[in-house]
């Protein structure tokens, strides 16, 4: 594939402005969690599940619309899938009933399945292979931004004007989004053609798809805290709209930090001794959870790291897997990403099992020993990966 060497920026910061908008449409239920639970009369492990449907859907969904897709122009289907998500939003917006709710979350979350994991390959394609690491950061960068911005001020809306009117907000946005798609990617731009064929093949690869799985590891104890922090925070801190939109800001700037600079630890230290790191650092910090309440600064520091944790792990997860499958990015970025919300799915489930059967300050407990299974996961995919000769 040619490249234009003045492309590739502008590119890939086109398609982080749109991943922003998809990350904030995505994870902008934790916000909402007490708002929905009051307007449908439910329990907040009931509402949890808007988190738990989106993911379910997205992992399904995913691999199999990006391979359907593969020999169609990245731009069409990086237009279709913001368009999806687009409707989504919209129906979520004026949504008359739960079942609507969940409906329009699994639309949404079909159109940012075929949007993330393309955007990834594209950008994987266009980069050189010394700064692929930071590339695919960058491109990541607006996901995590949205923990910045988005979710904090989707929680805002919805306290202030209601739960709907957050979702109007990612709508518009991703209207606005849809219009960049069309003018920033180039007109023609392909890759290496996948098909469901090549996704079947991939599937067949034991070691790949255990690799592929380590994301659903490290992100589900991530998410037994996560889904349900809105609550957590306000019945052992006191915490009302403001006091949860400002951790949710912090950890929208930690996000921002460690998606940075887990680009720059993939190119420094490598894939594997980045992630064995991240884990440590999970299974340190998330057991403090369960400590809640303490001092207020003490709560900001320990949300910055989990968070900066949290988000440093995309970019050598993505470079372990563009050296393990090569001619197949795109499927393997999409299992990936379908990856991403088993683990949000399997999180937020048993987060809601957790908070149901043992209460809220179990879930930093929970978290904590999941995440030395990812620690676990990590080393025992890689001594399995040396001895196939396929990582050193």
């Amino acid at each position: 594939m040619a490249k234009d060497t003045s492309a590739p920026t502008d590119l890939i910061w086109a398609l982080s402005a749109c991943n922003f908008v998809i990350g904030m449409g995505a994870f902008i239920v934790v916000g909402l969690i007490d708002p929905v639970a009051d307007a449908f009369t439910i329990s907040r492990a009931a509402a949890g599940w808007l988190m738990t449907f989106y993911a379910i859907s997205y992992a399904i969904l995913s691999p199999l619309l990006v391979s359907a897709t593969g020999a169609i122009g990245r731009r069409r289907v990086l237009a279709l899938g913001m368009g999806m998500f687009a409707l989504g939003a919209a129906g979520c917006a004026f949504a008359p009933n739960l079942p609507t709710l969940y409906a329009s979350r699994a639309l949404a979350a079909a159109g940012a399945g075929m949007f993330t994991p393309v955007a990834a390959a594209v950008t994987a394609a266009v980069s050189p292979a010394a700064a692929r690491g930071r590339a695919l950061a960058n491109v990541v960068f607006g996901l995590s931004l949205a923990q910045v911005f988005g979710v904090p001020a989707g929680s805002w809306v919805a306290y202030t004007f209601g739960w709907r009117m957050a979702f109007v907000m990612v709508l518009v946005l991703a209207l606005i989004a849809l219009v960049v798609v069309w003018l920033r990617v180039p007109k023609g731009l392909s890759l290496q053609p996948v098909s469901l064929r090549d996704l079947g093949r991939v599937l067949k690869d034991g070691l790949l798809i255990a690799v592929v799985l380590f994301t659903a590891a490290f992100l589900g104890p991530i998410y037994i805290i996560y889904t349900y922090l809105s609550p957590l925070l306000t019945d052992t801190m006191g915490f009302g709209r403001d006091g949860i939109a400002l951790v949710l800001l912090i950890f929208g700037i930690a996000a921002v930090t460690g998606n940075q600079l887990g680009g720059r630890m993939a190119d420094a230290l490598g894939a594997v001794k980045t992630l064995v790191i991240l884990c440590l650092a999970l299974v340190f910090l998330m057991p403090l959870f369960s400590a809640l309440p303490f001092a207020k600064l003490g709560l900001f520091a320990v949300v910055f790291f989990w968070s900066m944790s949290c988000w440093a792990f995309m970019a050598s997860q993505q470079i372990r897997l563009l050296a393990l499958a090569p001619e197949e990015a795109s499927v393997v970025f999409a299992l990936n990403a379908a990856a991403i919300y088993v683990g949000t799915a399997t999180g937020a489930a048993v987060g809601g099992l957790v908070l149901e059967q043992f209460g809220l300050l179990a879930l930093g407990i929970a978290g904590g020993i999941g995440a030395l299974g990812a620690l676990g996961h990590v080393l025992w995919t890689h001594r399995a990966a040396k001895l196939a000769g396929r990582e050193t």
